[in-house]
């Protein structure tokens, strides 16, 4: 499902992918930031921790694992990561999800 030209007009944020690994287009505001990110190569993320994070899983599907349960989220699933609490996570190529932030400033806009 390709995400509709609008969306893809939005600022990307710098992240520690490069491009041919993981695209992003946000919306940011003073309250929170909300990332569209597109995978396009498999990515794994060690377990770590931040703010608040929910999340919705548009194509593909996510492995999350948080205090010691693993769960596989596929379309249409949410997921809702408690601030501080410790996570790490499997991101199958061709995933398309939205997370929405508590920090505003999770991650800088590109540019």
């Amino acid at each position: 499902m390709p995400l509709p030209d609008f969306i893809l007009a939005f600022p990307a944020i710098d992240i520690p992918f490069p491009d041919d690994v993981v695209r992003t287009n946000v919306l940011r505001s003073d309250a929170g930031l909300a990332v569209f990110f597109t995978f396009l190569k498999d990515v794994n993320l060690p377990a770590h921790s931040h703010k608040g994070q929910w999340g919705t899983v548009l194509e593909g599907s996510i492995e999350l694992t948080m205090n010691g349960e693993t769960r596989i989220y596929r379309p249409g699933a949410t997921y809702s990561i408690p601030s501080g609490v410790v996570h790490a996570v499997k991101i199958s190529a061709g995933t398309v999800a939205l997370d929405v932030f508590e920090e505003p400033d999770r991650y800088k806009l590109r540019g």
